[in-house]
């Protein structure tokens, strides 16, 4: 069986996605909830593929999507243990849209 070699890629290229760097300070978001720190990943920090996935399935199912990305899988679990009132969730979800530079409207996966 021959050994496969990567071609060098010299071509030249439009756009170098490698070389962008975010315009915000990517700082996580803590909150204090049910007796305990929760650490949210900025939202601008955020998987887009998972975003996308749960945004088509309405705003209810992306805000969910948004902060299970942002807790991580062992802290979205504990979270979920805790009775968050819808009250609470809006409340959060505007102060976690504002920590992370996003105007009411926006997404973590909207262009800016």
């Amino acid at each position: 069986m021959a050994s496969r070699t990567a071609t060098q890629d010299d071509q030249p290229f439009d756009f170098n996605l490698d070389a962008v760097q975010a315009e915000v300070d990517l700082t996580p978001w803590r909150v204090h909830w049910g007796g305990r720190r929760w650490v949210f990943e900025h939202m601008q920090a955020l998987d887009v593929w998972a975003l996308m996935e749960a945004a088509e399935g309405g705003d209810v199912t992306a805000m969910t999507g948004i902060f299970r990305a942002a807790l991580g899988d062992e802290q979205w679990a504990e979270f979920r243990k805790i009775k968050l009132p819808q009250y609470k969730l809006k409340a959060l979800f505007d102060g976690y849209r504002r920590h992370s530079g996003l105007e009411p409207g926006e997404s973590g996966a909207s262009a800016r």
